[in-house]
C-alpha cells in the first residue's frame, strides 16, 4: 500500500507548573492512502495529543513538539512555516472534533462557515461555495439542507451539528480525515448513523481516516488497522483481525478482556489493575510495567523496542523479543 502520512519518533511535551508532561514519547505511526486506522487506549493516554501535533495545534504555552517528524506525502508537516501549514489544514488534513457546539462559531449561519472553509483553500466565487455547501450537506444526510444553511449552530440538534461539521470538514476533499471521539456527545442510534456516514463519505472522497475513540465496538466496525496506545507511546499496531483475534501486549489483551461479552454470564467485569500513570513523573522502562502481570526486571529498566511479531503486526514487549 502506498504511504500518505508517517509519524516518526514525536515527542509532544506540556510543560506546567508541576513539571514536564511527557504526553507523547516518541510515537511511531504510518497511515496508508484509503485506508482506516484506529487509534485506541483509555483517557489520557495521548491520542488526542497525537491529532493536534499532526495538525500542528498544540499551543504554546503550554505544549511544545520538542522532537519528531511529520511527514506528508514526502513533505515534513514540522519544518514549514506556519503560514503554508494554515494552507494544508483544511484542504489536505482535516479534523472532526469531540465537540460539534465547540467547533462551530456561534455568531455565523451554517452556510457561512462551510462556504468560508471553501473559499480559504479553493479558487471559488462566493456563489460556486455555497452551491458547494448545500451539496456537502446533502451529500452528508442533512434534512432540508437549504433551512440549515441559513440556521446557527444552536438552532440545531448534536447529531445534525456533528453532520455539519463533517459537511465542513469534507468540503475540500482532504487526502487525510482525522476523526476524534467523532460520536462521543451523542446518543447511540445517532452514533451509528453518524458513523455510518463517515464511512460512505469518506470512501467517496477517496480519503485516508485516522478514527480516535476508546470504543473497541466502533473500531472493529469502521477500521481497517488498529494502533494501541497506552500513556505516549504505540504499544502494538495491526490489522483489526490482528489485534482483535490475536493480542500479544498484555494492555491490549486487558482492553480485550475488559469488554463484556453477551453469550457469557459473569458476575463481574475483567478490569487491568492499576491507574494510569502520572506522565509528569512516568514508570522507568516500560510505561506498562507497573500494572502488568508478566513484568521481567528489564521492563523496569528501559522500554521495549517495536518487534514484528507477523507480517504487518509490531508490539512493543520484553515478552516478545528485544531483551538482551
Amino acid at each position: 500500500m502506498e504511504e500518505l502520512l508517517k509519524v516518526k519518533d514525536l515527542k509532544t511535551y506540556f510543560y506546567t507548573y508541576e513539571g514536564v508532561v511527557k504526553a507523547l514519547e516518541g510515537i511511531n505511526l504510518d497511515i496508508y492512502k484509503g485506508e482506516s486506522l484506529g487509534l485506541v487506549g483509555e483517557t489520557g493516554c495521548g491520542k488526542s495529543v497525537t491529532a493536534l501535533s499532526i495538525m500542528r495545534l498544540i499551543q504554546w504555552p503550554p505544549g511544545k513538539i520538542i522532537d519528531g517528524e511529520i511527514i506528508l506525502d514526502g513533505k515534513d508537516l514540522l519544518k514549514i512555516p506556519e503560514e503554508e501549514m494554515r494552507k494544508i489544514r483544511g484542504s489536505d488534513i482535516s479534523m472532526i472534533f469531540q465537540e460539534p457546539m465547540s467547533s462551530l462559531n456561534p455568531v455565523f449561519t451554517i452556510g457561512s462557515q462551510i462556504s468560508e472553509a471553501i473559499t480559504l483553500h479553493q479558487e471559488v466565487d462566493k456563489k460556486e461555495a455555497e452551491k458547494r455547501s448545500l451539496d456537502m450537506l446533502d451529500l452528508v444526510g442533512m434534512p432540508d439542507a437549504e433551512k440549515v444553511m441559513k440556521q446557527y449552530p444552536h438552532e440545531l440538534s448534536g447529531g445534525m451539528q456533528q453532520r455539519a461539521m463533517i459537511a465542513m470538514a469534507l468540503s475540500c476533499k482532504p487526502k487525510l480525515l482525522i476523526a476524534d471521539e467523532p460520536t462521543t456527545a451523542l446518543d447511540v442510534t445517532v452514533q451509528a448513523q453518524i458513523l455510518d456516514l463517515i464511512q460512505k463519505v469518506n470512501k467517496e472522497i477517496d480519503s485516508s481516516m485516522l478514527l480516535i475513540t476508546h470504543d473497541l465496538g466502533v473500531v472493529a466496525q469502521v477500521c481497517s488497522r488498529v494502533a494501541v496506545m497506552y500513556a505516549g507511546y504505540i504499544v502494538e499496531i495491526g490489522t483489526a483481525k490482528q489485534i482483535f483475534k490475536n493480542p500479544y501486549h498484555p494492555y491490549t489483551k486487558g482492553l480485550m478482556h475488559a469488554i463484556p461479552k453477551i453469550h457469557v454470564e459473569t458476575k463481574r467485569l475483567e478490569v487491568i489493575r492499576g491507574v494510569v500513570p502520572n506522565l509528569i513523573t512516568p514508570p522507568s522502562g516500560c510505561r506498562f510495567h507497573p500494572r502488568c502481570d508478566h513484568m521481567m526486571d528489564v521492563c523496569k529498566k528501559k522500554a521495549p523496542p517495536t518487534v514484528k511479531v507477523e507480517e504487518g503486526h509490531y508490539v512493543a514487549c520484553f515478552l516478545h523479543g528485544g531483551v538482551k
